[in-house]
């Protein structure tokens, strides 16, 4: 029984793969882009009818100027490394939503959204493109389809247990250290990883479309300013990388990602 119930596990992990066109590593994908994006599309949609979108001003154009320069500058770096045809499912859409909150996320397929509470922190159209990139290459790296399998994988693990294990005050401790063990060590990393392989993809994608990366490392160093102080849970703990460590990651990035632009004849910046 336990032997089979890996086995399955196993076939499960490896006959459901993609690859990472940025990294050209094979990544978790129990749940195929064609059911994704139709998911992913219609959720977009209800969220835009539940909320307020402001249109026609500077700030919501400026917005589609970004969005625009940066799916461009993602079309030409993946064409240009043999994955033609990659976007051909994408419906590109940017969105400007009145509320104060400070975010800006990009579902799978290029629908994204940005919260107003977030523009102070951007202050202009390079940090405007620093997060877009962030926010575009997660889509891109498929990390929401790699989370959803992370999820179901974790779950299938769950469940395959309680079959294993008979006696239920096993169970009890197997569940209790399997929840704790898996967030841990398991689904909080692999949350962080995403976050730090987004930076680096953000960083290439906005300086392949004209933006200087080296704002990206001052965008969060005004983000983490923007925490007031407040103290953040420790990096183990938490879903993202601290506000230092992405900071310093940034800094030593940028450089790369002006070369990475130098190959698409990019040697100048956008001035804000």
């Amino acid at each position: 029984m336990k032997v089979k119930v890996l086995f399955v596990l196993i076939m499960l992990l490896v006959a459901s793969c993609a690859t990472n066109p940025f990294t050209g590593k094979k990544t978790m994908a129990l749940v195929p882009n064609s059911k994704l994006l139709p998911m992913a599309f219609a959720e977009y949609d209800k969220f835009l009818s539940e909320n307020k979108i402001i249109r026609d001003t500077k700030e919501a154009e400026t917005l589609k100027r970004v969005g625009r320069r940066i799916s461009i500058a993602a079309e030409r770096w993946l064409d240009a490394n043999n994955y033609q045809g990659y976007l051909k499912n994408y419906d590109w859409e940017y969105n400007l939503v009145d509320d104060k909150t400070v975010n800006a996320w990009c579902m799978p397929g290029g629908k994204i959204v940005f919260y107003t509470g977030i523009l102070p922190i951007a202050a202009n159209e390079t940090g405007i493109a620093a997060i877009m990139g962030h926010e575009v290459a997660h889509a891109l790296a498929n990390h929401g389809q790699q989370r959803m399998s992370a999820a179901i994988f974790q779950q299938a693990g769950a469940v395959a247990g309680n079959l294993v294990i008979k006696d239920e005050k096993d169970r009890s401790v197997f569940n209790a250290a399997y929840g704790v063990g898996t967030n841990i060590g398991g689904m909080l990393p692999f949350s962080r990883a995403h976050e730090t392989e987004a930076d680096q993809i953000g960083l290439y994608i906005m300086a392949i479309a004209g933006y200087n990366p080296d704002e990206a490392s001052k965008l969060w160093e005004r983000m983490k300013s923007n925490n007031g102080g407040k103290k953040s849970p420790p990096e183990f703990l938490s879903t993202h990388p601290s506000n230092d460590s992405r900071i310093e990651n940034l800094r030593l990035l940028a450089p790369a990602a002006k070369e990475e632009a130098r190959k698409f004849g990019v040697t100048s910046f956008i001035k804000n």
